[in-house]
């Protein structure tokens, strides 16, 4: 387990992180979503020991590892990291990736030692490089390399795997590819996972619970569903699944939109931080859109892009840009077509959402 008590980090003036409080369970997969410049590869960097808080502490397996006077260095923690840049040595073959933690890893059980060609042969059959043993960094494509780091990461069964933003250098074939080899690693190894990433379809996808951050400080922590349908903040309403934030009014669990006093939405389970703004998140999947006759609030399509199964329209109305998604099964419309916007019925919210 992985417990970070108050820990704040300060580059002189600047503060990168503020005060964060969090713990992962054994074996959970954690998935650290925010944007660029938000903290989430200090915070990596912490846990992996790579330099001290300026206060606050983590523990992990109730020792302390990190705290303003006290850091345990990486090659003394029971951790193994993935980096962004795969961080391959050219002058070795792909065993000899593997092999090198192995060898000296201090965690290492020594059965493995004894026998580290069938530990290393393993571990390359459980990411798919068996066959590559002997080949250079040189010769491999990207998602080789990629594995040939996680192959490394994974070789001395570490309690925590550290992978900060270890898909973004893929196209997005590769990517979708990892995430299921990353999973799969994740249920045979049972080691709990940090995942740093700014791509919130990754973290949808593949963890247990996510830490969404911004300007230093966590905005929300949950389970993918529960921060995609009931975001806290007006931050992840917008960040994980682009929310559609509408002005207006709550008044007793019934939103009415500003400019459009007819107009009741029902509470739906959105958050009391954002009532207090004024503010009601509707996703684009959310929106029932018909033609200019039909009922609900109108405005104007200022942009149509072709998905392949749906249609992302953005559309003027009274001033603010909503994007809308339709199916491509829906009526089309066109650039200046008039049209209008209502909440799909209560029950449909709820599906498609989930």
């Amino acid at each position: 387990m992985i417990q970070v008590n108050n820990v704040t980090k300060k580059y002189g003036s600047f503060t990168a992180l503020h005060e964060v409080n969090f713990h992962i369970r054994k074996g959970e997969f954690i998935a650290i979503l925010g944007p660029s410049g938000c903290g989430k590869t200090t915070l990596l960097k912490l846990l992996a020991g790579f330099m001290e808080p300026s206060s606050g502490d983590i523990h992990i397996d109730g020792r302390l590892t990190a705290s303003k006077n006290r850091i345990i260095p990486p090659e003394k923690r029971n951790i193994g990291m993935v980096f962004q840049s795969f961080a391959l040595w050219p002058h070795m073959t792909v065993y000899e990736h593997v092999v090198f933690p192995l060898r000296h890893h201090r965690h290492t059980r020594d059965e493995w030692k004894q026998d580290m060609v069938a530990r290393a042969q393993h571990v390359l059959k459980m990411v798919g490089l068996e066959q590559l043993f002997d080949r250079y960094p040189s010769k491999l494509s990207g998602g080789q390399k990629q594995r040939v780091a996680l192959a490394r990461a994974i070789a001395p069964l570490p309690d925590v795997l550290l992978m900060d933003e270890p898909l973004s250098a893929l196209d997005i074939e590769l990517r979708m590819e990892m995430r299921n080899e990353i999973q799969r690693i994740h249920r045979e190894t049972h080691a709990s996972v940090v995942y740093v990433t700014h791509d919130q379809g990754e973290a949808l996808a593949m963890a247990d619970q996510i830490i969404v951050m911004n300007n230093g400080k966590i905005e929300q922590i949950g389970s993918p569903e529960e921060v995609y349908t009931k975001p806290e903040t007006a931050f992840v309403a917008s960040f994980v699944g682009k929310c559609n934030m509408v002005k207006g009014k709550w008044h007793q669990n019934r939103f009415v939109p500003n400019e459009f006093p007819w107009e009741q939405w029902p509470d739906i389970g959105i958050a009391d931080s954002l009532k207090q703004q004024g503010l009601c998140p509707v996703r684009p999947e959310q929106w029932h859109m018909t033609g200019h006759k039909g009922e609900g609030l109108k405005g104007t399509i200022l942009s149509v892009q072709y998905q392949g199964k749906e249609i992302h329209y953005m559309v003027e109305v009274e001033n603010e840009n909503w994007t809308v998604h339709q199916s491509v099964f829906q009526p089309k419309y066109r650039i200046g077509d008039t049209v209008s916007l209502s909440l799909k019925a209560e029950k449909n919210i709820h599906a498609a959402t989930l």
